[in-house]
């Protein structure tokens, strides 16, 4: 093999394993998944009434290796009654290139406001669950969740 060759060759096998480390970055020079406002998701749902912080319980692992399937369970407060219950879960990831992820419809006879499920995750971000509940009132909760290998990347790479 010509040392130029050689170059070439662990240039490019440098580069390739750069290129998830630098999907990964967190710093404002990010390129990939830029961390988007969800506000004005947050305030679709709402209409901009006044949304209260906590009531929901979040069971994300702090640390997911792979972000194609990260384990999530939401549980919301509520009694679950015909007069008092959750109509929906909205789940937002600010770093995702669809930030609005999930939306669950629920009512009186689910019995519990609780959501087990598998998201995929395009990096370390902060995720936001949003409950609604029947009377209009509208409860918040966020969590954190460090993801070691991204996912949506292909997409994100496509809207560049």
């Amino acid at each position: 093999m010509k040392r130029r060759d050689f170059l070439v060759s662990t240039g490019a096998v440098i580069g390739t394993a750069a290129l998830p480390a630098v999907a990964q970055n967190t710093s404002g020079a990010q390129k990939f998944q830029p961390v988007q406002d969800i506000q004005p998701l947050v305030a679709q749902v709402t209409g901009g009434a006044p949304v209260e912080m906590g009531g929901i319980e979040i069971e994300l692992p702090q640390i997911a290796e792979n972000g194609n399937s990260v384990p999530l369970r939401i549980k919301v407060a509520s009694p679950m009654t015909e007069a008092d219950h959750v109509t929906a879960i909205h789940l937002f990831a600010e770093r995702n290139p669809r930030p609005n992820v999930a939306t669950f419809h629920l009512g009186p006879l689910a019995g519990r406001a609780e959501i087990s499920t598998r998201v995929r995750l395009a990096g370390t971000q902060k995720l936001t669950v949003l409950a609604v509940f029947n009377n209009k009132r509208f409860r918040q909760a966020q969590a954190d969740v460090l993801v070691t290998s991204a996912a949506c990347l292909d997409e994100a790479l496509a809207d560049t």
